[in-house]
C-alpha cells in the first residue's frame, strides 16, 4: 500500500480541484466520487463493456432443477 501524502486543493470558480500524485493515479479516464462523512471516496469506472465481461465468463457445469415438476398443467385460455 502506498503511504499517505499531503496534497493541496485548488479553486477554479465554484469547483475545488484535487491534484492526484502520480503514485495514486487511476488507470482510467473517468471516476465516481462520493462523500462519506468528511472523507472523499474516488473509485475508477471500469472501461470493460458488458460484452467483454460476458465473454470472459466460463460456462457453468451445474444442472439446474426442473422448476415445473409437481405443478398442475396449464389451462388452455381461449379469448
Amino acid at each position: 500500500m502506498y503511504p499517505e501524502k499531503h496534497i493541496r486543493l485548488f479553486r477554479n470558480g465554484y469547483n475545488q480541484i484535487l491534484s492526484i500524485p502520480h503514485e495514486f493515479e487511476l488507470d482510467t479516464e473517468e471516476a465516481i466520487i462520493r462523500k462519506e462523512g468528511n472523507k472523499l471516496i474516488v473509485e475508477p469506472i471500469s472501461d470493460i463493456n458488458l460484452l467483454t465481461l460476458l465473454t470472459s465468463w466460463t460456462d457453468l457445469d451445474e444442472v439446474f432443477p426442473d422448476v415445473d415438476t409437481n405443478l398442475l398443467p396449464l389451462d388452455n385460455i381461449v379469448l
